[in-house]
């Protein structure tokens, strides 16, 4: 029954997607920003989409599991990161519309003038977010092999998944993603619901009690206490989140953004939204009910599909994996159009609209492929990349946030210089020296050598050349 649920599931999304749009994309503009045409309501459903993934459905349980109230560093950074939004978007957007802008890379290579820098910051969000990709599809066959036990049942709904989201994604663009965005949110949060309910209560008879026994046998996992997940890791890593979200350094959340209709749009989604973030406490409850229920030993990321098989009817667990399965399958096609729309306009340069067209889509093609088949065969391959995803990717925050200034006060030479220092950090403490940082995260020790690199050169270029480094745009 489970089973059929699932596939039932992934199929309906899949036609979801189509249904988004009646008629293939008539351009790139429309595919990877639906026109900038998007109301109040469809932005609402699609920037929700982007923060609810696979680890926010599992991985949240599995963090509440694992670290008890360090978990609760992901409710603050995204709020933090929307106040900022709520200021900088409609300068974003206004920019966007005027200057044709559809990705990260054009905005930085229009606004320093370096198509080497738009080039870069491309590589580095494919590289960075591809992983982010792989997650969302081997986390689809994940959800299913937990709750059959079957492997080969897992494997078959990864590639029946990610077949749907490619033929979806090519054939609607980000109005598929919008569509099934409304579905993926609307059972979600039934389900979450329904589980904060049940599970506290078929385990402990309810959260009050539930929370009373974890006071008495583990109190430790009530305060952010010392080891992997202690003070500085909670603080840093809220920080470095709120950076990369707040300044718009993650790929895929720029065709969301682009889309709306007007500025209004996204300032009315940035003053409820923060509301709407308590959301991520409801998964997290479920994980502090497994810590009185699961051995340590348990693999986290599945505690919530395993207290869910326990305390529920079959016909409701087959529910809550279709929304486990929406959680993957719709963010993946978010990302696999940031992904491809780089690809096209900032990496493969070409000048016909059509050819460029093209590569979009061959992008989208090769992209989930790859992920897929590396999901599959290989699923640790890209593991520890997916540390860069916000590690990296905040070291393009210096030169957002600079870049969003009337008059740009540094050039390209600085913003280059301080964005590969910060990746170099970033990659020598993540895989070589791991022990050097401690547990501060290391993308926010990245962003100071960045910032201090970016300060420096562009203090020696200008006494070189005698004058201010002159901006090459101003808007």
């Amino acid at each position: 029954m489970i089973l059929a649920f699932t596939f039932a599931g992934i199929v309906l999304i899949g036609v979801l997607g189509f249904v988004g749009r009646r008629r293939p994309a008539a351009d790139l503009a429309e595919w990877a920003v639906g026109g900038r045409k998007f109301g109040a309501l469809t932005m609402w459903f699609l920037q929700a989409g982007e923060v609810f993934t696979t680890f926010t459905f599992l991985g949240m349980a599995g963090l509440a599991f694992s670290g008890g109230v360090a978990a609760m560093y992901a409710l603050p950074y995204v709020p933090i990161a929307y106040v900022v939004l709520f200021f900088l978007a409609k300068r974003l957007w206004t920019m966007g519309k005027e200057r044709g802008y559809l990705t990260q890379g054009d905005f930085l290579e229009d606004r320093y003038g370096s198509r080497a820098l738009g080039t870069l910051s491309a590589v580095i969000g494919v590289v960075c977010v591809l992983p982010y990709l792989q997650l969302q599809i081997t986390g689809l066959g994940l959800i299913v092999r937990l709750v059959t036990g079957d492997a080969a049942s897992g494997t078959l709904s990864m590639i029946v998944g990610c077949l749907l989201v490619v033929a979806f994604v090519l054939w609607a663009g980000l109005r598929g993603v919008a569509a099934t965005s409304y579905f993926k949110d609307a059972i979600m949060l039934v389900v979450l619901v329904v589980l904060l309910i049940a599970v506290p209560v078929y385990f402990h008879g309810g959260i009050s009690a539930m929370f009373h026994q974890i006071e008495q046998l583990h109190p430790e996992k009530l305060i952010v206490h010392a080891g992997a997940n202690d003070h500085v890791w909670f603080v840093t890593s809220m920080v470095v989140s709120a950076i990369g979200v707040g300044l718009m350094t993650l790929p895929h959340t720029w065709p969301a953004l682009m889309s709306a209709r007007d500025p209004k749009v996204l300032r009315r989604n940035y003053t409820w939204m923060p509301v709407y973030e308590i959301c991520l406490m409801l998964p997290m409850f479920i994980g502090f009910a497994a810590i009185l229920v699961l051995p340590k030993k348990t693999d986290s990321n599945g505690v919530l599909l395993t207290l869910s098989k326990q305390a529920l009817p079959g016909w409701v667990t087959g529910l809550v994996v279709v929304a486990a399965t929406a959680t993957a399958m719709v963010p993946a096609a978010g990302i696999l159009i940031g992904i491809s729309s780089l690809v096209a306009r900032n990496i493969v340069r070409v000048r016909r609209e059509r050819l460029q067209f093209w590569i979009n889509h061959g992008t989208v093609v090769v992209a989930s492929a790859l992920a897929l088949v590396l999901g599959i065969f290989r699923p640790d391959l890209l593991a520890n990349l997916l540390l860069l995803t916000y590690s990296g990717t905040v070291q393009l925050a210096p030169a957002n946030a600079l870049g969003l200034l009337r008059r740009v006060p540094v050039g390209k030479v600085p913003i280059l210089a301080g964005i590969v220092a910060g990746e170099i950090v970033v990659v020598w403490l993540t895989f070589v020296d791991t022990h050097l940082a401690g547990t501060i995260n290391v993308g926010l020790i990245g962003l100071a050598v960045n910032a201090v690199v970016v300060a420096v050169v562009a203090l020696v270029t200008r006494a070189f050349a005698g004058r201010p480094d002159p901006a090459p745009a101003q808007v």
